[in-house]
């Protein structure tokens, strides 16, 4: 049998607040954390679904103090009995992101995890960059900072599972539309040697998509910022298969990834005039329809609340069904290498060695 949510009738215009409420008791005395939170983002809409349904604990991350507080400050005009707090990480750092999981962990009065939405994120960076730790940047924030943050809190969640009916603890993954169409690219991580046409053929990119945005000789480049993004995005996915291999069973952990949809945000502030230009067509043509910021959010409310949600399973020749939402409903249709447990060990298994760090719990 397919997997399937509890509401049939949540689709891609759902508010986030309407998830809200229908799983109020999943929220209400809990403590969450939200990253990447800015006024003009999902991750305030998330915060605001979550806020208006009584979270004992509302933890904002973000990586510019003004922004954290400016929304700390809005969500506690609307919603002032929440407990919130501010948590600022850089996550595309791997010093900063440790400091702040610290931080967190000697927070006393807040014992536990119950709901972590990763849901900061960068795109488009039209230059090839390297973080800090010598990662490219989109990748290093995108997956590798959330995925170092997530194993460093751990104990809080572990401790939140201790009292909580399985698969009530939660880890959810904001990822894209990537993972129907892309795949990692293990041979060049970091886009740093190898052109695309040179690459094995499954890990090449989809040379249609470039069309349609408009890509110039995509199969002579080394980097794409398209591609630095779906690469990253896939990570997302693989990531949330990892993490519930290793934590559904032990402690009933449950690890989701959700494609928000498109919505006019910050996330593409650093996108180059010709991607715009592309964006601006597919539009035109009705390729791209831009949601509200509060549907953005819905599909991450209904993968951290719906008690009918559960590890990915096998369903024919498909992986992890179940894994992977998109407008409110699991999703079926990825590509198999961005839904393989296959791949997905493969990148925990990089993922340790680029923090030089092994987890277990």
């Amino acid at each position: 049998m397919t997997p399937s949510t509890s509401n049939p009738l949540f689709g891609p215009d759902t508010e986030a607040t309407e998830v809200a409420q229908a799983f109020a008791t999943g929220i209400q005395g809990k403590t969450i954390i939200v990253t990447g939170v800015n006024r003009g983002g999902i991750g305030y809409s998330t915060c605001e679904a979550f806020a208006s349904q009584s979270p004992a604990h509302l933890i904002v991350t973000g990586r510019n103090e003004a922004k954290v507080k400016e929304s700390m400050d809005a969500l506690r005009k609307s919603y002032p009995d929440v407990g919130y707090r501010p948590l600022l990480m850089d996550l595309s750092s791997q010093q900063s992101v440790r400091e702040a999981a610290t931080k967190l962990l000697n927070w006393e009065d807040v014992p536990k995890i119950d709901i972590l939405v990763n849901s900061a994120g960068v795109a488009l960076i039209p230059d090839h960059t390297l973080s800090v730790d010598r990662i490219e940047q989109t990748f290093a924030t995108n997956h590798m900072g959330h995925f170092l943050f997530t194993c460093c809190i751990m104990p809080k969640l572990v401790r939140a599972a201790e009292n909580s009916t399985r698969g009530a603890v939660r880890i959810v993954n904001v990822t894209s539309r990537s993972p129907l169409h892309s795949r990692m690219r293990w041979s060049d991580v970091n886009f740093t040697t190898i052109m695309n046409k040179d690459l094995p053929v499954e890990e090449q990119p989809n040379w249609d998509l470039h069309k349609a945005w408009q890509i110039e000789d995509s199969p002579n480049k080394i980097y794409i910022p398209l591609e630095a993004y779906n690469q990253s995005k896939v990570a997302n996915v693989l990531f949330s298969i990892a993490a519930t291999t290793r934590l559904y069973e032990k402690y009933g952990i449950l690890s989701l990834a959700v494609h928000p949809g498109v919505i006019a945000t910050e996330l593409g502030r650093d996108a180059s005039s010709q991607v715009t230009k592309a964006i601006e067509n597919m539009m035109k043509q009705g390729a791209v329809k831009y949601k509200s910021l509060g549907a953005g959010a819905a599909t991450s409310l209904v993968a951290a609340l719906d008690p009918c949600l559960g590890p990915g399973r096998t369903v024919g020749d498909k992986e992890n069904v179940g894994v992977y939402l998109y407008d409110c409903q699991i999703c079926d249709k990825g590509h198999p290498l961005a839904m393989s447990s296959s791949q997905a060990e493969r990148l925990w298994k990089l993922s340790e060695e680029l923090v030089k760090e092994e987890f277990s719990w």
